[in-house]
């Protein structure tokens, strides 16, 4: 790649890349396209102030930098991505300039849209906490499950690549094998499974400390055990052939989280090199090194992303990061090691398993 196709000068190009030499590619960016949400989550705040959109010319303005990065993957997430008016115009150039497309959604707008989707996006990742109406409306606060297995159908039969991401809780956890079921009835490619994320209070635009009663209680922990078991012991061929993205051993770490929540044992070991990989900005044009930690915000107007990826605090953020001081690292849900050597980014079911 030239310098001149990045459209960078190369005096600005250098600079900003000789600043972090772990940072000269970034294979995947995450972009809030909304801080706006159409579920009521009880473990998420966006729903309750989310306001921000990302418009069309913004991500328009990110293209040299992400030709400079070597970027290979967006994944348009939110807040709910479908509700900003422009995410169809936003795929459009994206893809039009050789990125592949995943989008993360609640799934309650896909059915309308799910032909669009289906023609734009490589992966679609639908979020599902219930495997029927009443535990659905207890986690997302919306009697929408039916509406969501609709859409996940009918992307499917655009044919749209869809996986299922299942965030597990007290209120669902002893569904977990019918999660399985049920993402092979609703025809996706692949089912994955994520503890809810209860040690970090500020994650999930949460504004102030989060207290919800969702882990799980001691008493729910041989359940748990049990259900792991079964699960590893019948759906031997949905782990081999990587249906469930999550080996057994790796699925084993969310009982260890919930344990440790509970004062049972140490948080699982966390091996992740997201913020190496990867990028996340938000709907106001702020980056973070990833989901669950906040970037710096001291710019009255939130900077270019190779500018801001380059400043001496996301420098030292990311280097903390990698040494282990952030308290967020030890007690993270989520433990994605991904490829370096990875060209453009793997999503939805080409995710290479990471060590458990």
């Amino acid at each position: 790649m030239t310098v001149a196709a990045t459209g960078l000068s190369g005096a600005r190009l250098a600079s900003a890349l000789n600043h972090s030499a772990a940072l000269e590619r970034l294979p995947l960016v995450t972009l809030y396209l909304t801080e706006r949400c159409n579920s009521r989550c009880v473990t998420c705040d966006y729903w309750r102030h989310g306001r921000a959109d990302m418009n069309l010319d913004a991500v328009r303005a990110l293209l040299p930098d992400l030709s400079a990065l070597e970027t290979g993957t967006v994944l348009l997430s939110g807040g709910e991505p479908l509700l900003n008016p422009e995410w169809p115009l936003i795929a459009e150039l994206l893809a039009a300039h050789d990125l592949r497309l995943w989008l993360l959604t609640s799934g309650l707008s896909l059915a309308k849209h799910a032909r669009r989707a289906a023609d734009l996006f490589d992966t679609i990742t639908v979020s599902l906490d219930g495997t029927d109406r009443d535990t659905y409306a207890a986690i997302r606060g919306l009697d929408a499950f039916d509406k969501v297995c609709e859409g996940v159908r009918a992307a499917t039969d655009a044919g749209a690549e869809v996986t299922v991401r299942v965030t597990l809780q007290r209120a669902n956890y002893r569904q977990l094998p019918k999660f399985v079921e049920l993402a092979h009835q609703l025809g996706a490619a692949q089912v994955s499974f994520l503890a809810v994320d209860v040690a970090n209070p500020h994650a999930f635009g949460r504004t102030d400390d989060f207290a919800a009663d969702v882990a799980l209680s001691l008493e729910d922990l041989p359940v748990l055990e049990q259900l792991l078991s079964c699960l590893e012991r019948d759906c031997a061929g949905d782990f081999q052939s990587m249906f469930v993205a999550e080996s057994p051993q790796k699925l084993r770490r969310i009982h260890q989280y919930f344990a440790a929540t509970l004062g049972e044992g140490q948080f699982p070991p966390v091996r992740c090199n997201a913020p190496e990989f990867s990028a996340v900005m938000d709907a106001k044009g702020y980056v973070s090194p990833c989901f669950f930690i906040p970037g710096p915000r001291g710019a009255a107007t939130p900077p270019d992303l190779l500018s801001a990826l380059s400043t001496e605090q996301m420098k030292g953020l990311r280097a903390d990061i990698r040494a282990g001081k952030r308290a967020e690292c030890a007690r993270c849900v989520c433990s994605m090691w991904r490829d370096p050597a990875d060209e453009r980014g793997s999503i939805g079911p080409r995710w290479r398993r990471s060590a458990p």
